[in-house]
């Protein structure tokens, strides 16, 4: 088959005439069957045409699309898949938030607010002003527990929250001239920590400590133990709270 097909057949002994050889170009049409394969080629309306999907990817040359011939992408967004499986690119989400509050878990973070958010992590100690009861506690009896809520706690610091505490800085003092005198602190897996202790001293001594207890976010309280045996000395036990470390960003 011809993939022209002349717009003039001659019958055997035709005589010829010019406008029938004009006849044979100007006539002339492609053969739907043989010009074309249908799938990356086509006719319409007699002409060649690109059929509809018939560019495949191999015959575009590497880098031979640029940006420009690439559909606008709105501000702010960036070309991605979120879908969870395999997907054409989609618009993603570029949030510029400090303290990343949409929780996003298919959005970008500017390079600004990742650095402002880590910023805000950084430790900060804070001084507290009061708590569920005095911050200080002295000569406390034998076998006296102390306990602190969280959420009690006051700081004139203009970044404090309880929400924020992950610490806190205590201090103990225990003098004896005999016997044993001990402060503990609770931690949050419910277990305690010696702050310090004086045992069974006869000359009389003192022991004084100051550590950080771990706040987790579900502690909601904290507390200190008195093992008192021995009131020798006018202030023989003494604990304090001295300041809270938080998190700014939290």
């Amino acid at each position: 088959m011809a993939i022209i097909t002349s717009g003039k057949t001659f019958a055997n002994g035709e005589q010829l005439s010019a406008s029938k050889l004009n006849q044979v170009i100007t006539a002339a049409t492609f053969n739907q069957a043989d010009a074309v394969d249908g799938s990356t080629m086509t006719l319409i309306g007699g002409a060649m045409a690109v059929a509809d999907e018939g560019i495949a990817t191999a015959k575009i040359a590497d880098s031979a699309v640029t940006k420009a011939k690439i559909e606008n992408v709105a501000n702010m967004k960036a070309l991605g898949n979120t879908s969870g499986s395999a997907s054409s690119p989609q618009e993603v989400a570029i949030l510029d938030e400090d303290t990343m509050s949409s929780n996003s878990a298919t959005s970008l973070a500017t390079q600004q607010s990742i650095k402002a958010y880590v910023t805000a992590m950084r430790p900060k100690f804070v001084p507290l002003t009061g708590g569920t009861t005095a911050l200080t506690k002295t000569n406390q009896g034998n076998g006296t527990t102390v306990t602190y809520n969280i959420a009690d706690f006051t700081s004139s610091d203009s970044d404090f929250a309880t929400s924020k505490i992950t610490g806190l800085i205590v201090r103990g003092l225990v003098a004896a001239g005999s016997n044993s005198n001990i402060i503990t602190a609770s931690l949050p897996d419910g277990s305690t920590t010696t702050i310090c202790r004086v045992v069974d001293t006869a000359g009389g001594t003192s022991d004084a400590a100051t550590t950080l207890i771990p706040i987790n976010s579900d502690t909601s309280t904290f507390s200190f133990a008195y093992v008192v045996g021995s009131t020798a000395f006018g202030t023989h036990i003494e604990s304090a709270i001295q300041g809270a470390i938080i998190q700014p960003g939290l």
